[in-house]
Protein backbone atom coordinates (compact mmCIF):
# COMPACT_ATOMS: atom_id res chain seq x y z
CA UNK A 1 0.00 0.00 0.00
CA UNK A 2 2.47 2.52 -0.77
CA UNK A 3 1.38 5.77 -1.33
CA UNK A 4 -1.63 5.68 1.24
CA UNK A 5 -0.05 8.60 3.52
CA UNK A 6 2.07 11.47 2.74
CA UNK A 7 5.53 11.31 3.47
CA UNK A 8 6.55 14.83 3.62
CA UNK A 9 5.48 18.40 4.60
CA UNK A 10 2.31 19.44 6.83
CA UNK A 11 -0.08 20.13 4.10
CA UNK A 12 -1.41 19.71 0.78
CA UNK A 13 -0.17 22.54 -1.51
CA UNK A 14 -2.93 24.52 -2.76
CA UNK A 15 -4.98 23.67 -0.64
CA UNK A 16 -8.02 26.94 0.61
CA UNK A 17 -10.44 26.90 3.46
CA UNK A 18 -10.11 25.68 7.12
CA UNK A 19 -11.55 22.68 7.36
CA UNK A 20 -9.56 21.67 4.13
CA UNK A 21 -6.30 22.64 5.28
CA UNK A 22 -7.18 20.90 9.01
CA UNK A 23 -7.81 17.80 7.26
CA UNK A 24 -4.95 17.80 5.06
CA UNK A 25 -2.54 18.53 8.36
CA UNK A 26 -4.05 15.44 9.90
CA UNK A 27 -3.78 13.43 7.10
CA UNK A 28 -0.13 14.65 7.01
CA UNK A 29 0.55 13.90 10.54
CA UNK A 30 -0.35 9.93 10.42
CA UNK A 31 2.89 8.81 9.95
CA UNK A 32 4.91 10.68 11.86
CA UNK A 33 2.73 10.15 14.81
CA UNK A 34 2.52 6.63 14.35
CA UNK A 35 6.49 6.51 14.21
CA UNK A 36 6.50 8.61 17.53
CA UNK A 37 3.55 6.12 19.49
CA UNK A 38 5.16 3.43 18.61
CA UNK A 39 8.36 4.06 19.87
CA UNK A 40 7.12 6.05 23.15
CA UNK A 41 4.05 3.66 23.72
CA UNK A 42 7.30 0.55 23.71
CA UNK A 43 9.29 2.51 26.68
CA UNK A 44 5.79 2.83 28.44
CA UNK A 45 4.71 -0.64 28.29
CA UNK A 46 8.03 -1.95 28.80
CA UNK A 47 9.18 0.02 32.12
CA UNK A 48 5.27 -0.71 33.13
CA UNK A 49 5.17 -4.31 33.18
CA UNK A 50 9.32 -3.97 35.31
CA UNK A 51 7.38 -2.47 37.44
CA UNK A 52 4.15 -4.58 38.24
CA UNK A 53 6.91 -7.43 38.06
CA UNK A 54 8.80 -5.95 41.12
CA UNK A 55 5.37 -5.03 43.15
CA UNK A 56 4.17 -8.59 42.55
CA UNK A 57 5.67 -10.23 45.31
CA UNK A 58 5.33 -7.65 48.41
CA UNK A 59 4.01 -7.77 51.50
CA UNK A 60 0.96 -5.45 50.83
CA UNK A 61 -0.20 -7.30 48.05
CA UNK A 62 -0.30 -11.07 49.62
CA UNK A 63 -2.00 -9.32 52.67
CA UNK A 64 -5.00 -7.91 49.89
CA UNK A 65 -4.91 -11.55 48.52
CA UNK A 66 -5.57 -12.95 52.27
CA UNK A 67 -8.38 -11.09 52.99
CA UNK A 68 -9.79 -12.48 50.16
CA UNK A 69 -9.51 -9.74 47.22
CA UNK A 70 -9.31 -10.96 43.51
CA UNK A 71 -5.92 -10.67 41.63
CA UNK A 72 -7.26 -8.48 39.22
CA UNK A 73 -9.00 -5.73 42.16
CA UNK A 74 -5.53 -6.28 44.00
CA UNK A 75 -3.36 -5.39 41.37
CA UNK A 76 -5.47 -2.72 39.70
CA UNK A 77 -6.37 -0.88 43.31
CA UNK A 78 -2.78 -1.94 45.23
CA UNK A 79 0.07 -2.63 42.77
CA UNK A 80 -0.90 -0.18 39.85
CA UNK A 81 -0.71 2.90 41.69
CA UNK A 82 2.77 2.32 43.38
CA UNK A 83 4.25 0.78 39.60
CA UNK A 84 3.17 4.22 38.49
CA UNK A 85 5.99 6.62 39.74
CA UNK A 86 8.48 5.03 36.74
CA UNK A 87 6.19 5.40 34.41
CA UNK A 88 4.93 9.05 35.47
CA UNK A 89 8.86 9.82 35.37
CA UNK A 90 9.12 8.46 31.66
CA UNK A 91 6.13 10.19 30.64
CA UNK A 92 7.34 13.40 31.64
CA UNK A 93 10.79 13.25 30.58
CA UNK A 94 8.98 12.40 27.08
CA UNK A 95 6.96 15.41 26.99
CA UNK A 96 10.68 17.34 27.73
CA UNK A 97 11.66 15.23 24.32
CA UNK A 98 8.43 16.11 22.02
CA UNK A 99 8.91 19.89 23.14
CA UNK A 100 12.69 19.78 22.06
CA UNK A 101 11.08 18.63 19.08
CA UNK A 102 11.46 14.78 17.80
CA UNK A 103 14.92 16.10 15.67
CA UNK A 104 14.68 12.23 13.33
CA UNK A 105 11.20 12.55 12.64
CA UNK A 106 10.53 16.31 11.33
CA UNK A 107 13.72 15.35 9.55
CA UNK A 108 12.56 12.52 7.86
CA UNK A 109 8.69 14.02 7.36
CA UNK A 110 9.81 17.19 6.67
CA UNK A 111 8.14 19.05 9.15
CA UNK A 112 9.41 22.55 10.43
CA UNK A 113 10.20 22.75 14.13
CA UNK A 114 12.65 22.28 16.78
CA UNK A 115 13.98 19.48 15.82
CA UNK A 116 14.08 20.80 11.75
CA UNK A 117 16.17 24.04 13.14
CA UNK A 118 18.31 21.91 14.99
CA UNK A 119 19.33 19.48 12.28
CA UNK A 120 19.72 22.64 9.63
CA UNK A 121 21.88 24.03 12.13
CA UNK A 122 24.00 21.52 12.29
CA UNK A 123 24.18 20.84 8.66
CA UNK A 124 25.35 24.91 8.18
CA UNK A 125 27.15 24.81 11.11
CA UNK A 126 25.58 27.74 12.91
CA UNK A 127 27.20 26.96 16.39
CA UNK A 128 25.05 29.11 18.38
CA UNK A 129 21.82 28.25 17.49
CA UNK A 130 22.86 24.74 18.11
CA UNK A 131 24.38 25.93 21.66
CA UNK A 132 20.75 27.91 22.14
CA UNK A 133 18.52 25.24 21.00
CA UNK A 134 20.90 22.56 23.77
CA UNK A 135 19.51 25.00 26.44
CA UNK A 136 15.97 24.98 25.52
CA UNK A 137 15.94 21.07 25.09
CA UNK A 138 17.57 21.07 28.27
CA UNK A 139 15.55 22.99 29.82
CA UNK A 140 12.22 21.86 28.70
CA UNK A 141 13.34 18.66 30.39
CA UNK A 142 14.50 20.04 33.51
CA UNK A 143 10.84 21.87 33.69
CA UNK A 144 9.84 18.23 32.72
CA UNK A 145 11.70 16.81 35.39
CA UNK A 146 10.16 18.88 37.97
CA UNK A 147 6.95 19.14 36.91
CA UNK A 148 7.15 15.12 37.61
CA UNK A 149 8.29 15.54 41.37
CA UNK A 150 5.69 18.33 41.78
CA UNK A 151 3.30 15.37 40.59
CA UNK A 152 4.65 12.37 42.94
CA UNK A 153 3.45 13.02 45.97
CA UNK A 154 -0.45 13.85 44.18
CA UNK A 155 0.02 9.71 43.35
CA UNK A 156 1.81 8.42 46.40
CA UNK A 157 0.94 9.63 49.70
CA UNK A 158 4.43 8.47 50.73
CA UNK A 159 6.50 10.69 48.93
CA UNK A 160 4.77 13.59 50.85
CA UNK A 161 7.08 15.02 53.13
Amino acid sequence: MPGLFPTGGMADPGVTGTLDTALSVAWHMVLPVATMVAVIYAQYLMIMRSSLMDERGADYLTTARAKGLRDGLVRRRHAVPNALLPTVTLVFLNLGQVVSGVILVETVFSWPGLGQLFYSGLRVPDLGLVQGLFVVFAASVILMNLLADLVYPLLDPRVRP
